[in-house]
Protein backbone atom coordinates (compact mmCIF):
# COMPACT_ATOMS: atom_id res chain seq x y z
CA UNK A 1 0.00 0.00 0.00
CA UNK A 2 1.62 3.23 -0.80
CA UNK A 3 -0.09 6.23 0.69
CA UNK A 4 0.21 9.94 -1.32
CA UNK A 5 1.12 13.12 0.86
CA UNK A 6 -2.46 14.32 0.56
CA UNK A 7 -3.49 10.77 2.45
CA UNK A 8 -0.75 10.62 5.31
CA UNK A 9 -1.42 14.01 6.47
CA UNK A 10 -5.15 13.09 7.18
CA UNK A 11 -4.09 10.09 9.43
CA UNK A 12 -1.79 12.03 11.04
CA UNK A 13 -4.13 15.15 12.20
CA UNK A 14 -6.43 11.92 13.11
CA UNK A 15 -3.74 10.30 15.06
CA UNK A 16 -2.60 13.77 16.86
CA UNK A 17 -6.37 14.30 17.95
CA UNK A 18 -6.52 10.14 18.73
CA UNK A 19 -9.21 9.53 16.69
CA UNK A 20 -9.78 5.95 15.40
CA UNK A 21 -11.17 5.38 11.99
CA UNK A 22 -11.19 2.36 9.30
CA UNK A 23 -9.53 2.38 6.31
CA UNK A 24 -10.73 1.12 2.68
CA UNK A 25 -9.21 0.83 0.00
CA UNK A 26 -10.92 0.71 -3.69
CA UNK A 27 -10.20 1.95 -7.47
CA UNK A 28 -10.42 5.55 -8.27
CA UNK A 29 -14.15 6.75 -7.82
CA UNK A 30 -15.01 10.34 -8.47
CA UNK A 31 -19.26 10.01 -7.84
CA UNK A 32 -21.74 8.80 -5.29
CA UNK A 33 -22.65 6.67 -8.14
CA UNK A 34 -19.51 4.98 -9.19
CA UNK A 35 -19.09 4.04 -4.84
CA UNK A 36 -22.34 2.41 -4.79
CA UNK A 37 -21.35 0.29 -7.64
CA UNK A 38 -18.21 -1.19 -5.96
CA UNK A 39 -17.71 -4.66 -4.63
CA UNK A 40 -17.20 -3.57 -1.08
CA UNK A 41 -19.31 -2.80 1.59
CA UNK A 42 -18.19 0.14 3.95
CA UNK A 43 -20.55 0.64 6.94
CA UNK A 44 -22.90 4.03 7.83
CA UNK A 45 -23.28 7.18 6.08
CA UNK A 46 -21.99 7.55 3.18
CA UNK A 47 -22.08 11.25 1.81
CA UNK A 48 -22.03 13.57 -1.01
CA UNK A 49 -19.41 16.59 -0.13
CA UNK A 50 -19.93 19.83 -2.87
CA UNK A 51 -17.35 22.47 -2.85
CA UNK A 52 -19.30 25.90 -3.54
CA UNK A 53 -19.04 29.04 -3.43
CA UNK A 54 -20.98 32.84 -3.35
CA UNK A 55 -21.50 35.06 -6.24
CA UNK A 56 -18.79 37.58 -5.59
CA UNK A 57 -16.31 34.27 -4.39
CA UNK A 58 -15.26 35.52 -1.42
CA UNK A 59 -16.85 33.03 0.49
CA UNK A 60 -16.52 29.57 -0.03
CA UNK A 61 -18.54 26.44 1.69
CA UNK A 62 -18.11 22.76 1.69
CA UNK A 63 -21.67 21.32 2.14
CA UNK A 64 -21.89 17.54 3.28
CA UNK A 65 -24.96 15.76 2.94
CA UNK A 66 -26.02 12.48 2.69
CA UNK A 67 -25.31 11.12 -0.61
CA UNK A 68 -29.14 10.38 -1.75
CA UNK A 69 -29.97 13.80 -1.02
CA UNK A 70 -29.72 16.23 -4.49
CA UNK A 71 -28.57 19.76 -3.37
CA UNK A 72 -31.14 22.55 -5.12
CA UNK A 73 -28.14 25.51 -4.96
CA UNK A 74 -30.88 27.94 -5.11
CA UNK A 75 -32.98 26.88 -2.16
CA UNK A 76 -29.42 26.35 -0.26
CA UNK A 77 -28.51 30.23 -0.63
CA UNK A 78 -31.55 30.62 1.18
CA UNK A 79 -31.29 28.46 4.21
CA UNK A 80 -27.64 29.56 4.31
CA UNK A 81 -28.48 33.29 3.78
CA UNK A 82 -26.00 33.70 0.96
CA UNK A 83 -25.96 35.44 -2.20
CA UNK A 84 -26.00 32.63 -5.29
CA UNK A 85 -24.34 29.65 -4.91
CA UNK A 86 -21.99 27.74 -7.99
CA UNK A 87 -19.56 25.19 -7.73
CA UNK A 88 -16.11 26.48 -6.98
CA UNK A 89 -13.67 25.94 -9.77
CA UNK A 90 -11.00 23.14 -9.29
CA UNK A 91 -8.24 26.11 -8.83
CA UNK A 92 -10.61 27.63 -5.86
CA UNK A 93 -11.27 23.51 -4.81
CA UNK A 94 -7.10 23.10 -5.20
CA UNK A 95 -6.26 26.81 -3.61
CA UNK A 96 -8.46 26.19 0.06
CA UNK A 97 -8.28 22.73 0.43
CA UNK A 98 -5.78 21.21 -1.72
CA UNK A 99 -7.60 18.26 -3.44
CA UNK A 100 -9.05 17.40 -6.46
CA UNK A 101 -12.46 16.76 -7.98
CA UNK A 102 -13.70 13.12 -7.07
CA UNK A 103 -11.67 13.84 -3.27
CA UNK A 104 -13.81 16.12 -2.03
CA UNK A 105 -14.62 15.58 1.38
CA UNK A 106 -14.29 16.79 5.03
CA UNK A 107 -10.59 16.08 5.41
CA UNK A 108 -9.27 18.56 2.94
CA UNK A 109 -10.29 20.90 5.89
CA UNK A 110 -7.01 20.31 7.31
CA UNK A 111 -5.96 22.31 4.46
CA UNK A 112 -7.37 25.22 5.38
CA UNK A 113 -5.11 26.95 7.59
CA UNK A 114 -6.90 30.23 7.69
CA UNK A 115 -10.12 28.79 8.46
CA UNK A 116 -12.00 30.20 5.48
CA UNK A 117 -14.65 27.12 3.88
CA UNK A 118 -17.53 27.29 5.68
CA UNK A 119 -18.91 23.49 6.90
CA UNK A 120 -22.91 23.30 6.15
CA UNK A 121 -23.60 19.84 7.19
CA UNK A 122 -26.73 17.74 6.84
CA UNK A 123 -28.35 16.86 10.46
CA UNK A 124 -28.99 13.23 8.73
CA UNK A 125 -25.51 12.57 8.89
CA UNK A 126 -25.15 12.89 12.47
CA UNK A 127 -27.75 10.24 13.40
CA UNK A 128 -25.51 7.46 12.21
CA UNK A 129 -23.36 5.77 14.12
CA UNK A 130 -20.61 5.62 11.81
CA UNK A 131 -19.72 8.26 8.70
CA UNK A 132 -17.58 7.84 5.49
CA UNK A 133 -15.06 10.12 3.81
CA UNK A 134 -12.43 10.04 1.06
CA UNK A 135 -8.93 10.67 2.91
CA UNK A 136 -8.42 14.09 0.68
CA UNK A 137 -7.34 10.79 -2.72
CA UNK A 138 -10.38 9.15 -4.37
CA UNK A 139 -8.63 5.72 -3.65
CA UNK A 140 -9.88 5.15 -0.04
CA UNK A 141 -12.60 5.69 1.76
CA UNK A 142 -12.42 6.46 5.34
CA UNK A 143 -14.83 5.36 8.37
CA UNK A 144 -15.35 7.17 11.71
CA UNK A 145 -17.85 7.44 14.48
CA UNK A 146 -20.29 10.49 14.59
CA UNK A 147 -18.95 11.04 17.93
CA UNK A 148 -15.16 10.99 16.69
CA UNK A 149 -16.50 13.55 13.27
CA UNK A 150 -18.01 16.12 15.66
CA UNK A 151 -14.52 16.15 17.64
CA UNK A 152 -12.45 16.37 14.19
CA UNK A 153 -14.92 19.15 13.65
CA UNK A 154 -14.45 21.18 16.52
CA UNK A 155 -10.71 20.73 16.22
CA UNK A 156 -10.01 22.26 12.59
CA UNK A 157 -12.06 25.35 13.69
CA UNK A 158 -13.39 25.89 10.61
CA UNK A 159 -17.13 27.43 10.95
CA UNK A 160 -19.96 24.97 10.65
CA UNK A 161 -23.18 24.52 10.54
CA UNK A 162 -25.51 21.81 10.99
CA UNK A 163 -29.08 21.94 8.99
CA UNK A 164 -32.01 19.86 8.75
CA UNK A 165 -33.06 19.46 5.40
CA UNK A 166 -36.70 18.26 4.88
CA UNK A 167 -36.43 15.91 1.82
CA UNK A 168 -34.43 13.93 -0.26
CA UNK A 169 -33.75 17.73 -2.25
CA UNK A 170 -32.55 20.68 -0.01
Amino acid sequence: MILLEQEKGVYGVLEKLNISYKRYEHVPVFTVEEIRNLDITIPGGHTKNLFLRNRKGDKHFLVIVSEDKDVDLKRLSKLIESTPLSFGSSERLNKYLKVYPGAVGAFGLINDTTNHVQVVLDSDLLEKETINFHPNVNTATVNLSVEEFRRYLSAINNPFEIIKFSSSQI
